[in-house]
C-alpha cells in the first residue's frame, strides 16, 4: 500500500508514519520539514501547504491519505491534489457544540476561512468541522476520526504527562474536583495503529477516537501504579475552590491538567469508545501509557503553587462552617 501522510514530523502524524514503515508500507510524508525530520524509511516530499501541491503529490498513485490539518485551506488544497485515495482525517471532539453531553451531535457551525488560533482558540473546532466536510465531499472514500485527549510518547502538550511525573514525585498531591469525575485518554500508539488499520481496510464513517471513560480517582490510581507509586496521597480539592484560587483547568502552565469545570464539561471526557472498538480500535491500560510518558514534556501547576493551594484548602477546611 502506498500511504501519504500529510505531516510526519510531530506526535500523531509521526507515529503513524513510523508505524506504517514498520508494517512494510510505502510511506511518503508531505510537509515543510521544519518541525524535525520525518521517520527513517519514509520519503519526504517538501510541501508548504500555503502553496499548491507539488507534482510529486498530484502525480502519485496513492492508496490512502492520513491528514491531521486544522486549516480549511490546507485541507482544500490537499483534497484537490489527491481526490482518488481513501482518506482518514483526524478531527477532534471539539467539533461538538454541547460539552455537557457525550452525544455526537450537534456540531458547531463550520468556519471555512482560516483563523489564527492564537487570537481565537475557539475556532479550532469550527475549522475542523469545515475540514471534515471538505474531506467527505471531495474524496473517493473517507473516515473521520475525532480524538479526545491523546497521550503517550512524543506528546508536547504536557497535559497527561503531568500526572505520571507528579505522582512519581510523591508527597501530598492536589487532586482536582471529585474522584468520581469522568475522564478519558487515548494512547497515541493505539490511535496510530487504528488509523493504519482503517487505511488498509478502507474503513468509512465518523468515530470518536477515545479511551475508556474512567473516574479520575481510578485513573490517577492506575497512573500511580504504572509509575510505581503504590499509595499516592491524594487531596481532593473542589472545583469551586480551585476557581476561586485562580487555578486554570485542563492544560498549560499553571493549570491542573485533566480538570474541567463541572457540569458544563461533563460530556467532553465521557464519549463512547464502543463504535471505534467495534471497528478495530485496541486500547492499552492507562498505566502503560503513564509509564512510557515519564520524562516527557510536562506543563501544569508548579510544585510551589500546588503547595500554596493545598495549604489554603487545608486552612479553609479547618475553619468551622467553611468548605
Amino acid at each position: 500500500m502506498r500511504l501519504l501522510v500529510l505531516g510526519g514530523t510531530r506526535f500523531l502524524s509521526r507515529e503513524v508514519a513510523a508505524r506504517a514503515v514498520a508494517r512494510g508500507l510505502d510511506v511518503t510524508c508531505a510537509c515543510r520539514g521544519t518541525s524535525g525530520p520525518v521517520p527513517p524509511g519514509t520519503t519526504h516530499v517538501q510541501w508548504d501547504r500555503t502553496e499548491e501541491a507539488p507534482a510529486a503529490l498530484t502525480d502519485g498513485d496513492w492508496d490512502a491519505v492520513v491528514d491531521v490539518a486544522r486549516l480549511p485551506s490546507h485541507v482544500r488544497r490537499a483534497v484537490e491534489a489527491v481526490p482518488d485515495a481513501h482518506w482518514v482525517f483526524v478531527s477532534t471532539i471539539n467539533v461538538y457544540a454541547d460539552n455537557s453531553s457525550p452525544a455526537m451531535e450537534p456540531l458547531v457551525e463550520p468556519v471555512t476561512d482560516d483563523v489564527d488560533l492564537a487570537t481565537d482558540p475557539e475556532a479550532y473546532g469550527t475549522m475542523k468541522v469545515a475540514c471534515e466536510s471538505l474531506v467527505r465531499s471531495g474524496t473517493a472514500s473517507s473516515m473521520v476520526v475525532r480524538p479526545g485527549l491523546i497521550a503517550g510518547p512524543g506528546d508536547e502538550s504536557g497535559r497527561f504527562a503531568y500526572w505520571p511525573t507528579r505522582l512519581s514525585r510523591g508527597g501530598e498531591v492536589l487532586a482536582p474536583g471529585t474522584p468520581d469525575d469522568v475522564v478519558q485518554v487515548i494512547d497515541v500508539r493505539d490511535l496510530a495503529e487504528w488509523l493504519l488499520d482503517a487505511c488498509e481496510a478502507r474503513t468509512t464513517g465518523d468515530y470518536d477516537a477515545v479511551g475508556t471513560p474512567t473516574a479520575i480517582g481510578d485513573l490517577l490510581g492506575e497512573v500511580a501504579a504504572g509509575v510505581g507509586s503504590l499509595s499516592p496521597l491524594l487531596t481532593w480539592v473542589p472545583s469551586e475552590f480551585l476557581e476561586r484560587q485562580g487555578v486554570e483547568p485542563w492544560a498549560g502552565d499553571g493549570s491542573v491538567p485533566l480538570w474541567l469545570p463541572r457540569p458544563e464539561y461533563d460530556g467532553m471526557m465521557s464519549h463512547d469508545p464502543g463504535p471505534a472498538v467495534s471497528a478495530g480500535l485496541r486500547l492499552r491500560p492507562v498505566g502503560d501509557t503513564a509509564r512510557d510518558s515519564l520524562g516527557a514534556v510536562v506543563h501544569g501547576i508548579s510544585a510551589e503553587r500546588e503547595a500554596e493551594v493545598l495549604a489554603a484548602w487545608s486552612s479553609r477546611s479547618r475553619r468551622p462552617g467553611t468548605s
